[in-house]
C-alpha cells in the first residue's frame, strides 16, 4: 500500500493539489487524525511493506453519527475528495458516505486475495503469492528428503487466487480452493493412487476458506484413510501479508495511485481504479461489491495437467 500512497501524494503535488493522509482509515477520519503530506513525506517508502498510514476497522463509521463526525472533520480540513485503499468493506462505507454527504471517493484495490471484480490484480497479491511460493519451495525440499506429504494452508478466505498459482509454481499434486469444492474423498483417492505408483512425497495446497474444513482437519482425514502416509501440516499464515513488495506490486500500486487522483480531478466518484488486460479501467463500487470475480478455469486445467 505504501507504493500507492506515495503515488497518490506525488500525483497530487504534481497537479498542485494539497493532500492529507488519514491515519487508521475511517477510524482516524472520525477522530481527526490527519497528516499533511508532501513529496518528502513519502520518500523511501516504495519498498516498504504494510502502510505508513496504518489500518483499522471502524464500527463507529457504520453508524450515521460516526459518519457525521467524519464529514465534519473533512470539512474542517478542507478536504473535498478521498482516495480509499481497500476492498468491499472500504468501498461499501465510501458509497454510503458519498450518498449522505457528497464526498467523492475513488478506490484503489488493496487485498492480497485478488478477489475484487474490476481489476486483474489487486495491490499486494503478487507479493503474497511470491512469499507463499518461497515457503512452499523450502517445504518441498523436506517433503522430498523425508518422503512426506505436506498439507500447506495459504490465505484465501473466499478465493483460490493465491492457492492456484502457488500450486502450479510449487509443483503441488493437489490444490483445494473454495471455488471447486474438491471433496476429501477425491483427495484421498488421488494420494492413494499416487502412493501405489511408488510416489512418496506430495504437496497439497489448501486455501484457508476451503469448504471441506481447515487444513488440519483435511490432513487428519487423509492420515486416517492412508495410515502409511507421513502427513504433516504447515500454515503459512500472516507472513503472506508483509515484506517488501515485488516489482509488479510496486508498478501496479503506482499506476493505480496516479489513476485515483486523476480520476477525482476528472469528476469521478464511487469508482475503483483497476487494470484489466493491461489497460486502466474505472469500475463502479456497486460492481466491485456485488459482482463475483471468477477463478480462471485455464489455471484449474493447468493444475490438472501438471499434477499427473
Amino acid at each position: 500500500m505504501n507504493a500507492c500512497i506515495r503515488a497518490v501524494v506525488r500525483t497530487a503535488v504534481y497537479h498542485g493539489i494539497e493532500v492529507y493522509g488519514i491515519m487508521r482509515g475511517y477510524s482516524g477520519m472520525i477522530k481527526g487524525e490527519f497528516v499533511k503530506l508532501d513529496s518528502a513525506s513519502v520518500a523511501n517508502t516504495v519498498q516498504r511493506g504494510g502502510t505508513i498510514l496504518k489500518s483499522a476497522r471502524s464500527q463507529k463509521f457504520m453508524t450515521k453519527e460516526g459518519r457525521q463526525q467524519a464529514f465534519d472533520q473533512l470539512v474542517n480540513h478542507g478536504i473535498e475528495g478521498l482516495v480509499a485503499i481497500g476492498g468491499n468493506g472500504t468501498f461499501t462505507g465510501a458509497t454510503i458516505f458519498e450518498r449522505e454527504f457528497g464526498i467523492p471517493t475513488v478506490g484503489a484495490p488493496g487485498t492480497i486475495d485478488n478477489d475484487l471484480f474490476g481489476t486483474d490484480y489487486t495491490i499486494g497479491y503478487d507479493t503474497a503469492v511470491n512469499t507463499a511460493l518461497e515457503a512452499i519451495d523450502k517445504i518441498r525440499d523436506t517433503a522430498d528428503s523425508h518422503d512426506r506429504c505436506f498439507f500447506i494452508e495459504v490465505m484465501g478466505r473466499d478465493s483460490g487466487y493465491i492457492a492456484i498459482p502457488c500450486a502450479i509454481g510449487g509443483g503441488a499434486e493437489i490444490v483445494m480452493v473454495p471455488e471447486t469444492q474438491m471433496s476429501e474423498e477425491a483427495v484421498i483417492e488421488t494420494l492413494r493412487n499416487s502412493w501405489r505408483r511408488s510416489k512418496t512425497s506430495f504437496i497439497v495446497v489448501v486455501a484457508e476458506g476451503e469448504k471441506e474444513g481447515n487444513v488440519t482437519h483435511v490432513a487428519a482425514r487423509v492420515k486416517e484413510a492412508i495410515p502409511e502416509l507421513d502427513a504433516r501440516v504447515t500454515i503459512i499464515g500472516h507472513v503472506q501479508r508483509g515484506g517488501a513488495p515485488t516489482a509488479s506490486d510496486r508498478l501496479l500500486a503506482s499506476q493505480i495511485g496516479i489513476a485515483a487522483v486523476e480520476g477525482l480531478m476528472n469528476g469521478m466518484r464511487n469508482v475503483m481504479a483497476g487494470i484489466i488486460d493491461r489497460k486502466l479501467v474505472y469500475t463502479p463500487f456497486e460492481d466491485t461489491i456485488y459482482k463475483k470475480k471468477m477463478l480462471s478455469q485455464s489455471f484449474m486445467r493447468m493444475v490438472e495437467i501438471l499434477s499427473v
